[in-house]
C-alpha cells in the first residue's frame, strides 16, 4: 500500500507568529491563509486563534480542498478559489494575511500532477487540474517565440531559444511532448551547461509551472487586494520561493511603505503610506537541515497604516 505523500510546512512557527504579531491573548477576528497548501499553517492558526476567531483559507487545488475537509473547526472556511479572489472579502475586515508561496511536496512527489522532471507523468502542472490548459496543451500550439519568453522570463533560462526550438522541432517530427520524461530528456539535449548539482530541465519546468498557472500575476493582485481588506494594524506576512517572486514582494512592500507626493501640486499634503515594513527572515540552519527545500524560502512581513480608502 502506498504512503500518503507528507508535506513539511516552510516557517511554520515563524509565520504564525508575525501573522498573529505576538499576541499575549489568544487574537479575534478574521485571519486568511490565502494559500492553504495541505494546512500546517492553517491548523496552527486555529490553535492559536481565540473562540471568537475565524480563519478564512483560499486554494485552487482540489487535493487541497479535500485535505481542508477534514478539519472540522467551526471556526475555519475554505474557498474553491485561487487567492486573487482575497479582494472579495469586505473591505478593512481581516486582521492578517498569510500567503505561502511553494507548490506543496504532495504536488511535487505525485507524478500524475506533473510538476517534477524526477518522475514520469503527464506533462500537466495546473494547480487547479478541474480547469485550465495544461502544459502538454498549450506546447501543443504555441510558437518558438512564445515558448522561449515563457522560459525566459519565469525560467531565467539562458538557453530558452534553443530548447524552444527543440520543443517544436519534436513536435512536427514525432508529436506533441505529453510526460515529463519526454521533457526532461529533451531539454537536457538543448542546455549545454548547468550549475553543478541542479538538473538542466530545472528553470524549464518552474518557468512552464509559473506560466500555465499565472502564478505571477495572481500574486500581484493578491498584494492588491491585501491592502484593501486589511484593517489598520494588520499584517501581512508572504513566503517566497525564487527570485521573480520576493522581488514583487519586496517591490511592492517597498511602494507602500512611503509617502507619495504629486509634483503637479507641490503643496498638497502627500499620500499617506499604506504598509510599515517589518521583518525578512530565512529558515534556520536547522530546519534547512531537516528539510532541504526550505533552503530557498524568504518570508517578508509588513503592517497595514491605514483605514483603507
Amino acid at each position: 500500500m502506498n504512503q500518503p505523500l507528507q508535506h513539511i510546512t516552510v516557517l511554520l512557527d515563524e509565520a504564525v507568529d508575525a501573522l498573529l504579531g505576538g499576541a499575549s491573548q489568544p487574537p479575534a477576528g478574521h485571519w486568511v491563509d490565502a494559500t492553504f497548501g495541505r494546512g500546517g499553517h492553517s491548523r496552527l492558526i486555529l490553535q492559536r486563534l481565540g473562540p471568537d476567531g475565524r480563519l478564512i483559507a483560499f486554494d485552487k487545488d482540489p487535493d487541497a480542498i479535500a485535505e481542508a475537509a477534514r478539519i472540522t473547526d467551526a471556526r475555519f472556511s475554505i474557498r474553491h478559489e485561487g487567492f486573487r479572489h482575497l479582494g472579495e472579502l469586505p473591505e478593512g475586515s481581516v486582521q492578517g494575511v498569510l500567503m505561502d508561496l511553494g507548490v506543496s511536496s504532495p504536488q511535487i512527489d505525485n507524478p500524475d500532477r506533473g510538476f517534477s522532471f524526477r518522475f514520469d507523468g503527464p506533462l500537466d502542472m495546473r494547480m487547479d487540474t478541474t480547469r485550465g490548459q495544461s502544459v502538454a496543451e498549450w506546447l501543443e500550439d504555441a510558437e518558438v517565440h512564445q515558448i522561449a519568453e515563457v522560459i525566459r522570463d519565469y525560467g531565467e533560462e539562458r538557453f530558452a531559444g534553443p530548447i524552444a526550438k527543440a520543443i517544436v522541432a519534436r513536435r512536427e517530427s514525432q508529436g506533441p511532448l505529453r510526460t515529463t520524461a519526454e521533457l526532461a530528456q529533451l531539454v537536457a539535449g538543448a542546455v549545454k551547461t548547468r550549475e553543478a548539482g541542479q538538473n538542466p530541465a530545472t528553470r524549464t519546468f518552474q518557468a512552464l509551472r509559473i506560466f500555465i498557472n499565472a502564478e505571477l500575476q495572481e500574486l500581484e493582485q493578491a498584494l492588491e487586494a491585501s491592502l484593501r481588506v486589511l484593517a489598520p494594524g494588520g499584517r501581512l506576512a508572504v513566503i517566497s520561493f525564487h527570485s521573480l517572486e520576493d522581488r514583487i514582494v519586496k517591490q511592492f512592500i517597498a511602494k507602500h511603505s512611503k509617502e507619495v507626493y504629486d509634483r503637479r501640486a507641490p503643496f498638497a499634503p502627500p499620500t499617506p503610506m499604506r504598509l510599515k515594513a517589518l521583518e525578512r527572515i530565512k529558515p534556520s540552519a536547522a530546519e534547512v537541515d531537516a528539510n532541504p527545500r526550505s533552503r530557498s524560502a524568504v518570508m517578508r512581513v509588513a503592517e497595514r497604516t491605514e483605514v483603507p480608502a
